[in-house]
Parts: structure tokens; C-alpha cells; sequence
């Protein structure tokens, strides 16, 4: 079976995504390398006698079979570099990762991508800023990719699925490992309307050192990273500098001068980042690369917005009227009109759902434009 070969040369002590793919372009399969004989295996750039041995010396061959069985009682698929399905982008990076653990689907589609990340405790202009981006790229048939975080990554999903688009979540956890746990939710629509990745073995804990690690995928599926709120030595900042290095264009939203989590963000545009303010501004700077791919991408240019207030009920534009884009409570918005809690409740939800409010921390909402 030949994804046992490719999860087994993976747990080989010391193998990373460049001594495994030097090993793949050698001898042409996981199941050949281990085939290979030990003085072929050590003249391999990366590999040396240790390595070698290692290889030689392997037998854990049981868990993996143990694990291949539990991804397909979860669901789990395995998407392999170079073969079918494998994200063409993504095999473009200087170090892509062997195979993939993949809930949901990839479509070719996909290849026209856009990262969005940013800081996990972000403000409520970032949070509301990032999901409009977001849900206008959606709705121009761009995928969203970012890292399921809380803050501006989990705004960027809920952006891009109100938007009735495509998005996909890197996990720097095994694919079983929901991180953090309160978006087991988000990640199930995202399985739905979507796909959810990661490079780690199931049950793998989201220690900090695989998200540098991580951020390289966000960043290879993309055409272009967007950075939203970032402090000066931010995670964000490493996705940035990866996507500079794998040739992606990399963009950033200004923010106040006051912000501490703006100083990221002002550096990368100091230092040449596109400054965005909408996902036109993406767009249009991604418009050459979006025209090569035919007429899917002229469609991605710019065009009138169409007119969605009339799939409002009276009711719901009452609720519009009462909000603003400055957060409020929803005592406030229930004091204001006057109405049934339950019933003001329910229109919120609704409002939510359409894309036209955005419910922030502590039962606050704002109106979305």
C-alpha cells in the first residue's frame, strides 16, 4: 500500500521536507528509498551515514498502519507530492511538505488563493476589516487561506463563508487536534466548504514550533499574503517573509499609529507591501497573474457589486438602521428598539448569516458594509 511507505519514510527520525523530497527525486518512490542499499542511500546530498542508517533500521511500520486506519475512520485523506490533487502552488515552494492530511477537498479552483492572517488578539476594526476583505474576496471567486487562530485567522474564514466562497484552514496540529477548541465548529463548515490541512500525524499536539513551520503552506497556496494587525515580532511577519521568499506578493492594512499591533503592518508597507484598504486593492494588484488563468480569472476584475438590500426584511433593515460601525451591545440594540429580546436575537442571527452584521466579543455587534 503505498501510503504506508510515504507515512513511514516521514517518521524516519531526522528526514525534513528537503532531505525527504532529495530522497523522492532519487529514487523515485518512499518504497524504493527504503529499498535502496545503505552506500546509495549515504551519497544522497543531506543524508550521510546517520541518516542512512536510520533509514536502514526502521520497523515501525505497525503505527503507521494503525494510523492509516484511523484516518479513514475520521475521514482523513492523504494527498501525496506529485501525484493527483496535490496543490500545484504548494509543490512550487523550496520546501514543500511530502504529503498533506486532508479533510474536506481541493479543487483546481483553489490555485486561485489568497492567505489572510494577523494578530490572535486583535481589535474590532481588524476583526470587522478582515472579514469584509475576506468576504468580498469570496464572493469574486478568490479561496481564503489562513490558520484557523482566534483573532484576524478564524475572521478570515468566517469571512470567506459568508461570502459563499471557498476557504482552507493549515493546522500546526494533527488534523484530529482541533486548535483552539472553541472553532471545532468553524472548522467542521469549513471541511464543508473547504478543507482543512496540516504536514503533522494525528493526535499531534500544537506545540509553537510547528506554526513557523505552517505559515509556509498558508503562505505556498497563495498567490498573496495579506497581513492584518501585527505586532513588530509576530508570527504574521514570518508568514510575510516566507511569502516574500516563495515569489508571493505580499499585502498589509494600515492601522492606527496608536496601536501596538499596527507597527507590523506599517514596517511591511515601509518596506514595500502593497497597502490594502478593500480586496480590490488585491485584485486589481493580482490581476496579471488572475488573467493567465483564462477567463475565470477576467472575471475577477473589477465590476458593480450587486444590490442586496432587497433580500432584507423590513425587520432586518430596522436592525441595520439601529447599528453602526462602531461596536454596540446588544442590550443597546434590544433598548433601542424597543422590541422583544428574543425576537431582536433572532434577527441578529439572521443579519449574521447574510453577511450584513458581524457579532464581536462580548455579545457586540456592528453593521457590515
Amino acid at each position: 500500500m503505498e501510503p504506508l511507505w510515504w507515512l513511514a519514510l516521514g517518521r524516519v527520525p531526522g528526514i525534513g521536507p528537503v532531505t525527504y523530497l532529495k530522497l523522492l527525486k532519487r529514487f523515485g518512490s518512499p518504497k524504493k528509498v527504503f529499498q535502496a542499499p545503505f552506500r546509495d542511500l549515504r551519497r544522497v546530498d543531506r543524508v550521510g551515514d546517520r541518516l542512512a542508517l536510520a533509514i536502514k533500521e526502521f520497523s515501525d511500520f505497525s503505527a503507521v498502519e494503525e494510523e492509516l486506519s484511523r484516518m479513514e475512520t475520521l475521514g482523513v485523506d492523504l494527498l501525496l507530492f506529485g501525484q493527483d490533487g496535490y496543490p500545484p502552488s504548494l509543490a512550487a515552494i523550496p520546501d514543500p511538505p511530502p504529503y498533506l492530511y486532508l479533510r474536506g477537498r481541493i479543487l483546481p479552483e483553489d490555485v486561485l488563493a489568497v492567505g489572510i492572517v494577523g494578530s490572535r488578539s486583535a481589535t474590532s476594526y481588524g476583526l470587522r476589516t478582515t472579514f469584509r476583505i475576506a468576504r468580498e474576496l469570496a464572493r469574486k471567486g478568490v479561496t481564503v487561506v489562513s490558520g484557523l487562530a482566534r483573532g484576524i485567522d478564524a475572521e478570515a474564514h468566517k469571512g470567506a463563508l459568508a461570502g459563499g466562497g471557498r476557504t482552507l484552514a493549515v493546522l500546526g496540529s494533527g488534523i484530529n487536534v482541533v486548535y483552539p477548541p472553541e472553532h471545532r465548529s468553524l472548522l467542521e463548515r469549513i471541511v464543508e466548504r473547504g478543507a482543512v490541512l496540516t504536514e503533522y500525524p494525528l493526535d499531534t499536539e500544537p506545540e509553537a514550533g510547528h506554526f513557523p513551520s505552517r505559515n509556509r503552506i498558508i503562505s505556498g497556496l497563495s498567490l498573496g499574503v495579506t497581513i492584518v494587525e501585527a505586532a513588530p515580532k509576530s508570527g504574521s511577519l514570518i508568514t510575510a517573509r516566507l511569502a516574500l521568499e516563495q515569489g508571493r506578493e505580499v499585502f498589509a492594512v494600515p492601522g492606527s499609529v496608536e496601536s501596538l499591533r499596527s507597527r507590523g503592518t506599517h514596517a511591511l508597507i515601509r518596506q514595500g507591501a502593497h497597502l490594502v484598504e478593500s480586496a480590490q486593492d488585491i485584485l486589481e494588484e493580482l490581476a496579471p497573474m488572475l488573467q493567465a488563468w483564462g477567463q475565470r480569472g477576467r472575471s475577477l476584475l473589477p465590476e458593480e457589486p450587486p444590490a442586496r438590500d432587497e433580500d432584507l426584511t423590513p425587520e432586518e433593515r430596522e436592525i441595520l438602521e439601529t447599528l453602526g460601525p462602531e461596536p454596540l451591545h446588544i442590550d443597546e440594540v434590544i433598548e433601542r428598539r424597543g422590541k422583544e429580546p428574543s425576537a431582536t436575537a433572532a434577527l441578529l442571527l439572521q443579519l449574521e448569516l447574510k453577511g450584513r452584521v458581524r457579532q464581536m466579543p462580548g455579545k457586540r455587534y456592528v453593521r457590515l458594509e
